[in-house]
């Protein structure tokens, strides 16, 4: 690509990295699921093409999608689903990055259509207040007004549960974006074996969950986890 996003730190270098570490994390369903940049010139967002898996991406599989999902700079063709990314970097200027992805697990805890609860640390970020669901159907999220309404019920939250479908993750960046999916996806895993065992005796309350937000998820922690990511090659699907 000739566009300047392409560069070695340039936002496409970022949707690659970004990625692949996804795909290590386990969060890769076939070719389905994206992390998006915001574009620095404010030209839309930057992520992979259609029909490409997560530990696929390299830089000539990166696109530049424009507000209304049209390619910009690039080869290949924009996925269905780039609106979710799109009108969330429209609706919150705090957003830099986004995560769609597919885990089963969470699939699973979003159909108990029962509230999240911090029997980890990995919950910590997600209750008090509690993460929003989404109030869409499960099909795909493949126009602007489906997308508007995800972003809306996403609100200030740093992520959001997609019934029958998956989950939305957001961060001031793209480690933090991904680090919210990937501690989601464990948070909803904790849950399904808490409840397989029996009924839910202890969780992390209020007061608990402000400490370990301080102390256990400080951003140099999330940065963390996310290089560790970063290094690795890709682990199985889900």
């Amino acid at each position: 690509m000739s566009d300047p996003g392409a560069g070695g730190t340039g936002p496409a270098a970022r949707v690659v990295e970004a990625s692949r570490a996804l795909a290590a994390a386990g969060q890769q369903d076939l070719v389905w699921g994206h992390v998006a940049v915001r574009d620095p010139d404010g030209r839309g967002a930057w992520m992979k093409a259609s029909g490409w898996g997560l530990d696929e991406v390299d830089a000539a599989r990166v696109l530049l999608v424009g507000w209304e999902g049209e390619r910009v700079a690039g080869e290949g063709q924009p996925h269905i689903e780039s609106h979710i990314h799109l009108s969330v970097l429209r609706a919150r200027p705090d957003v830099s990055a986004s995560v769609h992805t597919h885990p089963e697990v969470v699939n699973a805890f979003s159909a108990l259509d029962v509230p999240l609860q911090a029997l980890s640390h990995d919950g910590v970020p997600f209750v008090h207040p509690q993460l929003p669901r989404s109030p869409l159907s499960g099909d795909l999220v493949a126009d602007r007004a489906r997308g508007d309404r995800l972003a809306a019920a996403l609100a200030s939250a740093p992520a959001c549960l997609m019934p029958r479908h998956g989950l939305l993750a957001v961060g001031g960046d793209e480690a933090e974006a991904v680090m919210h999916a990937v501690l989601l996806t464990s948070a909803c895993r904790v849950m399904l074996l808490a409840a397989a065992a029996g009924r839910v005796r202890s969780s992390s309350d209020a007061e608990e969950v402000a400490a370990k937000r301080e102390h256990v998820w400080p951003r140099r922690q999330l940065d963390a986890g996310y290089r560790y990511l970063a290094r690795q090659r890709s682990a199985p699907s889900r």
